[in-house]
């Protein structure tokens, strides 16, 4: 069974940084596109990140570049999201997800949700003003 599991999630103060992971299991997801997206209370999910399967290639929305990182140890199965220079805007349920497809990584592809076929059950982010 295939599972996506989020952590490191919590409340943060405006300017702090937080570190989520994405554990994946039941398959080998080296060779699959991931993304992270966040919905915020009361607005749709929204595209944050993604990641090629190799991690060379890598895209950000724009109100987190230059303060987010993602990145993958595929060794571990898992993908990060290094988050800096938090802000109270930032704060919504973070998820993970994964294109198992195996086609040619596209960003125009990967800024739409449907594009995944597995997802985590997120992980709350709060960051307080």
């Amino acid at each position: 069974q295939v599972q996506l599991v989020e952590s490191g999630g919590g409340l943060v103060q405006a300017g702090g940084s937080l570190r989520l992971s994405c554990a994946a299991s039941g398959r080998t997801f080296s060779s699959d596109a991931m993304g992270w997206f966040r919905q915020a209370p009361g607005k749709e999910r929204e595209f944050g990140a993604a990641i090629s399967g190799g991690g060379g290639i890598t895209d950000y929305t724009d109100s987190v570049k230059g303060r987010f990182t993602i990145s993958r140890d595929n060794a571990k199965n898992t993908v990060y999201l290094q988050m800096n220079s938090l802000k109270p805007e930032d704060t919504a349920v973070y998820y993970c997800a994964a294109d198992t497809s195996r086609r040619p990584y596209d960003i125009r592809r990967y800024v739409d949700q449907r594009e995944y076929d597995y997802w985590g059950q997120g992980t709350q982010v709060t960051v307080s003003s």
